[in-house]
């Protein structure tokens, strides 16, 4: 068999897959739900937010160091990102109590080290967290 190159996969992700994180109960301060060890492409995330009333929980994504993301689930419903657009934030309400955040670019994003997406708890009554990301290689 021959050895797979970045060529062969130019059609698409090489080696999908998907990594979870669950937070359950979600404690207040700064939570590491998903540490991915690079080189590896990212696709797209989902973090899930029960419970909670002043949406004051922070989202972060960083690739190598670098921040990509960083939004309360409070900014993202003011800033009216509730439909799909190009920034590839979304946030989606199923009903009060539940908030789905999901990060997702028009081209997946390479990280050569490390990425890592964090959950920075500043409420009370969060029940639990849940993240899933999607890469590849």
């Amino acid at each position: 068999m021959a050895a797979r190159t970045v060529a062969n996969c130019l059609g698409g992700v090489c080696d999908p897959e998907r990594t979870q994180g669950l937070k359950s109960p979600a404690p207040k301060g700064s939570n590491l739900v998903v540490d991915l060890k690079g080189p590896g492409v990212f696709v797209g995330a989902e973090v899930v937010k029960q419970g909670g009333s002043s949406n004051l929980t922070f989202v972060d994504l960083e690739i190598d160091g670098r921040n990509v993301v960083s939004i309360s689930f409070a900014a993202a419903d003011n800033f009216g990102l509730t439909q799909y657009n190009p920034f590839g934030l979304v946030l989606l309400k199923p009903s009060a109590a539940m908030k789905n955040l999901t990060i997702g670019f028009p081209s997946p994003l390479r990280y050569k080290r490390r990425l890592t997406l964090t959950v920075n708890v500043n409420e009370t009554g969060v029940a639990q967290i849940l993240a899933n990301v999607v890469h590849g290689s």
